[in-house]
């Protein structure tokens, strides 16, 4: 499955059309939507692992300023149904994701390329339902996660002619926050929900894009690394934590400018 993903997402890039437009490396204002197709794993090393295939759509405005400096907001919907490994297996795992940022670029000029740096605010929404009975009895329960980040990156916009542009992008995202809700109550053994604050982590992202005057296509990678979590009582004389974890993502998008 995952081949005939990588192998449809190309052969779309060779079926968008382009109209001429204006400066093609300067930043472009207006609407944008896509939708994506990604592989996605997260793990908690040698407490569980959940991994599959997702589905998403993107959506984002800029907001074109004077001179050089510009700014932006994204957000991004994906869902799964993912396979999770752990006490036993279970599968198809609903698995929903949010992404939202508001952003400020500024655009550097020299010679034939484009440099764009920008930096802003980001929040980042995960939800997934791991209850039921897993292959060897363990009962799962619903988990949230909330982070507050600060993206800081470096997009070059090259051109490729025809008023196409070849767009590498790379992005550091500096952690500021997180929680983590555990609906514990979910397994019936008496434990109280909680709640586990996250402070220490990273996250890196990189994406080549092809961008036409209307049509872009793009391939990303991204990578988050979360530290262990306070220590939190969950009743009976027990306490809990969020044990460290990462998350590596990969996909394909087709977007289009209006």
């Amino acid at each position: 499955m995952r081949a005939n993903i990588w192998v449809a997402a190309a052969a779309a890039v060779w079926a968008c059309s382009a109209a001429a437009q204006g400066d093609a490396l300067a930043t472009r204002g207006g609407w944008e939507a896509g939708v994506q197709v990604s592989t996605y794993e997260y793990e908690e090393p040698d407490f569980a692992l959940l991994e599959g295939e997702r589905l998403g759509v993107s959506g984002a405005y800029t907001f074109r300023g004077k001179e050089n400096v510009h700014s932006r907001v994204e957000a991004r919907y994906s869902y799964g149904e993912l396979d999770y490994t752990g006490s036993g297996t279970l599968a198809d795992v609903p698995d929903h994701l949010f992404d939202g940022r508001a952003l400020a670029l500024w655009e550097i000029r020299h010679g034939a390329v484009m440099w764009v740096p920008h930096a802003g605010l980001g929040f980042r929404y995960l939800y997934n339902d791991l209850r039921g009975t897993s292959s060897t009895g363990a009962i799962g329960y619903r988990r949230e996660s909330h982070y507050f980040y600060v993206p800081l990156g470096l997009t070059l916009r090259v051109p490729m002619g025809k008023d196409w542009v070849l767009a590498p992008q790379i992005e550091y995202d500096g952690f500021v926050r997180g929680s983590q809700r555990s609906y514990l109550a979910d397994t019936g053994l008496g434990f109280n929900d909680v709640t586990n604050e996250q402070m220490e982590g990273y996250g890196v992202r990189a994406q080549l894009a092809f961008e036409g005057p209307r049509w872009s296509f793009i391939v990303w990678t991204s990578y988050w690394d979360i530290e262990d979590s306070d220590i939190q009582p969950i009743g009976g004389g027990y306490a809990g934590l969020e044990p460290a974890n990462t998350t590596r993502e990969s996909g394909v998008e087709l977007r289009y400018r209006f």
